[in-house]
């Protein structure tokens, strides 16, 4: 069956018709050759070309049924091709892809064989968690010194899923927000995520995306991260900051209620304590003082460590933390961390 949805541009206002069928997915026009920064997370993956990953790799089945599961490169081609439809007077680059825990097998007739004799068209291959990136660099902002460019892209992991069942609904991550082209960060609000999505189908699939990216407030979150730089902490502030998020993890359930999650594990807060000191563009001052916008992008630069099925949830956890952080010191009121 044939579904339509109607797609606002976003900068002519022009409403567009987007035919999506059930089955394969809708024809993609060729994209640019300039590919997307792929440095929007790092530690724990290894980058992959789109073509690679699309002719290089099995697609997951649900066991009792054999029914395939939306595979990535079908995941990636949905939010591009949506991205197109709402952006489609802006440059748009080629897909940055990163994946992780390759799950490996083999065809029937290797069967026995050594692994150091397995021939290429006898291994089977597919990797349990992949995130892409596509940036669009001509939508551009300028948050105190930093260019930031418009980046849209998402997370699957196949380990949420249950592979040994029927087919049901499948869950993706997809944001928008910006990347801080000074360090690659990506720098995503509550308003530019969707955690949870659930779809059978590349159509549900788009439509979700559709109704994320045309829902998005830019200019909102643009004006909270300009804000940040007007903040600052002590160095005294900032050691209680980390002596606090390490206390954290240990508090009794009760003890913790009222406190917001800082969302960092004890790596991604040494790397903060380490780039602090050292990090060339967001290092303390020489007074040992360091305003918000640096802490938050230092905060950000250590959540590129994490794996790909947490990093956007500590990415825009980092958000809130900020965000709350500036909040009670316009408004100077107690804050737990600082206290």
């Amino acid at each position: 069956m044939e579904k339509k949805i109607l797609l606002l541009n976003l900068k002519t206002e022009k409403m567009e018709t987007l035919k999506i069928n059930d089955s394969p997915i809708v024809e993609v026009e060729p994209v640019p050759e300039v590919e997307s920064s792929d440095g929007f997370i790092l530690s724990n993956t290894k980058k992959i070309s789109f073509d690679k990953l699309r002719k290089g790799s099995i697609i997951p089945v649900f066991a009792k049924d054999n029914e395939s599961t939306i595979s990535h490169p079908e995941f990636i081609e949905s939010v591009q091709s949506i991205t197109e439809q709402v952006f489609s007077d802006q440059r748009i680059l080629k897909p940055a892809v990163r994946v992780s825990h390759p799950v490996k097998g083999r065809t029937p007739e290797a069967m026995g064989k050594p692994a150091n004799m397995l021939r290429d068209h006898e291994k089977t291959l597919y990797y349990e968690r992949m995130a892409f990136a596509i940036d669009l660099p001509e939508i551009q902002e300028d948050v105190n010194g930093n260019a930031l460019s418009l980046t849209i892209g998402g997370v699957r992991a196949y380990n949420i899923e249950n592979l040994y069942s029927r087919k049901i609904e499948e869950r993706f991550k997809v944001f928008v927000g910006y990347q801080n082209k000074v360090c690659t960060n990506l720098c995503i609000s509550t308003d530019g995520i969707a955690l949870d999505i659930r779809a059978r189908s590349v159509s549900e699939l788009m439509e979700n995306v559709y109704n994320l990216l045309t829902s998005y407030n830019a200019e909102k979150q643009i004006s909270l991260l300009r804000s940040l730089p007007g903040y600052s902490i002590s160095e005294s502030q900032f050691a209680k900051l980390i002596g606090r998020a390490r206390m954290y993890n240990f508090l009794l359930l009760k003890d913790k209620k009222g406190i917001p999650s800082i969302h960092l594990g004890d790596s991604q807060i040494s790397t903060v304590v380490r780039d602090y000191y050292k990090d060339e563009s967001f290092c303390r001052n020489s007074d040992g003082g360091i305003d918000l916008w640096r802490l938050y992008n230092l905060f950000t630069g250590a959540v590129k460590s994490s794996y790909i099925d947490t990093f956007l949830d500590r990415n825009v956890g980092s958000t809130e933390f900020i965000t709350m952080m500036a909040e009670n010191l316009r408004n100077k009121s107690e804050f737990w961390y600082l206290k």
